[in-house]
């Protein structure tokens, strides 16, 4: 079901009580097509209209806050295992086609401040990131949402995380030349965004960390990734943005209070796989944090009890007062079967008091923006 932007936000900041949403975040790894197809899964299960998603309506506004390369992508190689591409960092980039969904950086342009001054450019501010009737046609029940380069994320591009987080240390002035050049620019393009159209979130994507923590630790989110984070969301919220949401994925446990501090009050997908639990944030964060996501993907591999114990546990009372929007982790695992997302979807629905008989909704789409 399509979710529109008030009872959205009120779900989000935890300022009213509207019924669950049941979302799903990233789709299917490659390969579960195929599997599902030779299960008898119906076309609408195929692309999940069948399963009665629940999704916001959101408008993303069409502005350029990052990296604006005159490069083009091309592929350079390929062959029936993968893909070398030249992308639009100038990195050269593998794909596996069989294995994964994301390109693999074989290099990365930036090593020191000189060869940042060749890319700087590419960050800074001119009139074509805010392209001619970008502000037109704004859905007023539609979430509104502007992105901005991640203060991790985007620095890991140009130099790639070995390099990085040795840079933080030294080639410190570096680091903080990347985040004020960026943070400028991104302030310049929502300022006037911001004074033509209202903005309800502010999202950023970061992937920093892995089953043993954060790539950072809090001091360095401090130092760095905070004020780059703060001059953008104090003006965004000075003018109505509810949400600041961040993408992350593995164990974030250490770093959250860092960037609750540094604005961020939304946060996914809470990756179970890697020691996230969302029942313990929300009992430590209270309203303070809202989640998304949490249902740990790989309990799709496991028997029908494992899977209504996972649910029950992720579902209970405490989560279905506000601000959680529930879904799988991630993506669903190729070798998962047709019967037990089935059965997934079904049991989510019966304990969150859900109607069971789902009607299949073509324009759905996922909850992950």
């Amino acid at each position: 079901m399509e979710v529109l932007r008030e009872q959205y936000l009120e779900l989000m900041t935890f300022s009213a009580s509207h019924r669950p949403m049941l979302g799903m975040l990233f789709g299917a790894m490659t390969g579960l097509e195929e599997s599902w197809r030779s299960q008898g899964a119906s076309e609408e299960e195929i692309n999940f209209s069948a399963f009665g998603f629940d999704y916001p309506r959101i408008q993303r506004l069409e502005v350029n806050t990052g990296l604006d390369s005159p490069l083009v992508e091309k592929v350079l190689d390929e062959t029936d295992e993968a893909i070398t591409r030249l992308d639009l960092y100038g990195r050269r980039t593998k794909l596996y086609k069989k294995h994964a969904s994301i390109e693999h950086p074989l290099d990365y342009p930036v090593t020191d401040m000189d060869s940042w001054l060749k890319l700087k450019g590419f960050y800074e501010f001119s009139e074509r990131r805010l392209p001619d009737g970008w502000d037109h046609n704004i859905d007023p029940e539609a979430v509104v949402v502007v992105r901005i380069p991640g203060g991790f994320d985007e620095p890991r591009q140009l130099m790639g995380e070995e390099a990085l987080c040795m840079a933080y240390y030294d080639q410190s002035e570096l680091v903080v030349d990347m985040l004020d050049t960026i943070g400028r620019t991104a302030m310049e393009v929502l300022q006037q965004v911001s004074e033509k159209v209202r903005i309800d979130q502010l999202s950023v994507h970061e992937d920093m960390a892995g089953k043993s923590g954060s790539l950072i630790g809090p001091d360095m989110i401090q130092k760095f990734v905070k004020p780059y984070y703060r001059r953008i969301w104090d003006l965004l919220q000075s003018r109505g943005a509810k949400l600041f949401a961040q993408d992350s994925d593995g164990n974030m446990d250490t770093v959250i209070p860092a960037f609750m501090d540094a604005g961020v009050n939304v946060m996914f997908p809470f990756e179970p796989a890697a020691g996230m639990d969302m029942v313990m944030a929300r009992k430590r964060y209270g309203p303070k944090m809202g989640i998304i996501g949490g249902i740990d993907k790989f309990v799709l591999l496991k028997t029908p009890e494992a899977i209504r114990r996972e649910l029950e546990y992720k579902l209970q009372p405490l989560m279905q007062a506000g601000g959680t929007v529930f879904g799988l982790d991630h993506r669903i695992p190729e070798n998962a079967t047709l019967e037990s997302f089935r059965y997934y979807v079904r049991t989510a629905r019966e304990i969150l008091g859900l109607d069971p008989h789902v009607v299949c909704d073509p324009n759905w789409r996922k909850v992950a923006f």
